[in-house]
């Protein structure tokens, strides 16, 4: 079965690794996904884990924001209640949230924000 928001996720990444070399550590997952039982859940939340955090955070400041938090979504993917909360939280905080739904929308908002870094 193939994840179309895994695909686009990975395809991002690649592009950003090649592009931005020099600040590739500085753009990371946050693997907050996927199914887990509630011994593993509960332990990860323990440790600091919290729903809704951004899909991928980009650790570059801007001339406006502190960073760069990218949640990624299909063209018919919607953002649950804990990831608009987690939004609000971000943006009231400084940081640039962006919901990208394409490649085309990723390297656009990235180059963006880099560009206001200069």
């Amino acid at each position: 079965m193939q994840d179309p928001e895994h695909q686009l996720q990975c395809a991002c990444v690649r592009w950003f690794r090649y592009a931005h070399a020099d600040l590739s550590p500085l753009l990371f997952a946050v693997p907050n996904g996927g199914r887990r039982d509630h011994i593993t859940g509960a332990r990860l939340k323990a440790e600091g884990v919290v729903a809704g955090v951004a899909d991928l955070l980009l650790l570059v400041p801007s001339q406006q924001h502190h960073a760069l938090c990218i949640e990624m979504k299909t063209a018919r993917g919607r953002q649950s209640p804990a990831q608009k909360e987690w939004q609000q939280h971000a943006e009231a905080h400084g940081y640039r949230y962006e919901v990208v739904r394409d490649f085309d929308t990723f390297e656009r908002v990235v180059s963006e924000h880099l560009k206001n870094n200069e």
